[in-house]
């Protein structure tokens, strides 16, 4: 009976196959036809929280960095607000999100333009208790925002840091966290962690801090507190018992936003986490509560500076900057040296500059490296007879005399065109806070004690003279 059976079967198949055209091959799938592999997943849906106030100095940059992240802008979404504002924080903001708005996947835009200010603060840096109420409220519905509306992330950035390392979603997103931030970089200690916290939710000082933040110890680190700017992952469950406002029942200290966010996660059970394998960006050292917005763009601007040095940072293209004011500080010229071969020197301090309000005179750099015996023989250079450099107790390398060559042509220019008061500024100069104010009180004070000087070095505050042979009116800031 099995062998009549099989036989039927195999009988019954051509005559099944004839009847029903394309059956035999709509049943077998051909084996030279390859498979084709899945497609890639799309990435996580992030929505960036923006609160500014007060910002029309740092938002330009601010803005530039948040266009050049490296993450796909149509799974981005932007939840802005902003208020009691002195400037025009709430125009520029606007302009961004209208002119950027098609790029992402959403924007939702929150401006309060009056009042503009609180009525229990002292000034724009100061931060009453209204303020920090307002600031949770606002906090508390980007979070509420980004959960109605499915995002898988919120990332916080406060209005005045700079994201300069255009990976920074992707790279705290790999590292599969709930809570994290990226390691902020300012001209000081401070940062955006603290590594110890007081029972009433204080910043306790540490051992641990200081290896942390000078990447002496690298990785991922738990924490008790982050801060201006993380990453929040919306998919875990934890995260849908933090929040801003209301502070937890259990809580009663000092309201202060990021105090008692750190205490809802704690009591959600979410590990804060603070990472610095690689440089994400920086912020600016908070101001005390008497000073000033003016004294706070002055501050942004050595942010910039800083962020200059190793990226190359630009202002939103969504925005219509009018040129900044440029001057020369009363200095007949300032004489910037560079290196024609150093464009990315170059590069910088030009940007460095314009941000500080000053006017360099670009001057190229003679080249050590390209010069050769017979060329400073030709030049009438030759080095004094048991000459050695008093810092490093060597004779002067090329490189250095391509440098004394370059000052020398400006000192050149300077008896040429009888020039009464130059400053010279090199290629890899670093700028401290405040240099603007700081070097314009120096002049006034030399000027009013009416100082018999021909040469002022440079570093910082009060003049001390250089005793040499030849000269005695040579100066060193100190």
């Amino acid at each position: 009976m099995v062998a009549v059976g099989v036989a039927g079967v195999a009988l019954l198949w051509p005559l099944l196959a004839a009847l029903v055209p394309g059956c035999a091959s709509d049943l077998v799938t051909p084996v030279q036809e390859q498979v084709k592999p899945e497609s890639s997943l799309l990435r996580p849906k992030v929505m960036i929280a923006i609160v500014a106030r007060n910002a029309a100095h740092s938002l330009p940059y601010y803005l530039g960095c948040i266009d050049r992240l490296d993450y796909p802008k149509e799974r981005i979404a932007i939840w802005a607000a902003t208020d009691h504002n002195v400037d025009n924080t709430t125009a520029m903001l606007r302009e961004w999100l209208k002119s950027a708005q098609h790029v992402y996947h959403y924007v939702e835009w929150r401006p309060m333009e009056e009042p503009r200010s609180y009525t229990d603060e002292w000034g724009p840096k100061h931060w009453p208790p209204s303020r920090f109420n307002h600031l949770m409220k606002l906090r508390q519905a980007a979070l509420k925002a980004a959960r109605e509306r499915w995002a898988d992330y919120i990332l916080f950035v406060d209005s005045d840091n700079l994201l300069t390392n255009p990976r920074v979603l992707k790279l705290m997103m790999a590292e599969n966290l709930t809570l994290v931030a990226p390691m902020l970089e300012s001209r000081s200690l401070y940062s955006n962690f603290w590594c110890g916290i007081t029972p009433q939710g204080y910043y306790k000082r540490t051992p641990d801090y200081q290896p942390i933040r000078e990447w002496k110890r690298l990785g991922c680190f738990p924490v008790p507190m982050v801060h201006s700017t993380f990453l929040l992952d919306l998919r875990r469950e934890s995260s849908r018992d933090l929040a801003f406002y209301p502070p937890h029942p259990d809580y009663s200290w000092a309201f202060d936003d990021i105090m008692v966010f750190a205490f809802s996660a704690r009591q959600a059970g979410v590990q804060m986490y603070v990472c610095n394998r690689e440089h994400y960006g920086f912020l600016p050292v908070p101001l005390k509560a008497q000073q000033s917005v003016e004294d706070e763009s002055e501050n942004f601007i050595h942010t910039i500076t800083e962020a200059l040095i190793d990226h190359d940072i630009e202002p939103s293209g969504h925005l219509y900057l009018s040129p900044s004011l440029q001057d020369t500080m009363g200095f007949d010229e300032i004489f910037l040296i560079n290196l024609k071969r150093r464009l990315d020197r170059r590069t910088r301090m030009l940007k460095t500059m314009t941000s500080l309000g000053l006017q360099p005179t670009l001057t190229n750099a003679v080249d050590g490296k390209a010069l050769n015996t017979s060329q400073l023989q030709a030049l009438g250079i030759e080095m004094m007879p048991g000459y050695k450099d008093p810092y490093s107790g060597r004779v002067l390398t090329r490189g250095e005399i391509g440098c004394f060559l370059s000052h020398h042509s400006i000192w050149t220019q300077v008896i040429e065109r009888s020039l009464q008061k130059i400053l010279i500024l090199e290629d890899d100069v670093r700028f401290e806070p405040r240099f603007k104010r700081r070097l314009q009180a120096i002049m006034d004070d030399i000027s009013r004690t009416q100082l018999n000087w021909d040469l002022m070095y440079l570093p910082p505050p009060t003049p001390k003279k250089i005793e040499t042979p030849s000269t005695s009116n040579i100066y060193r800031m100190k």
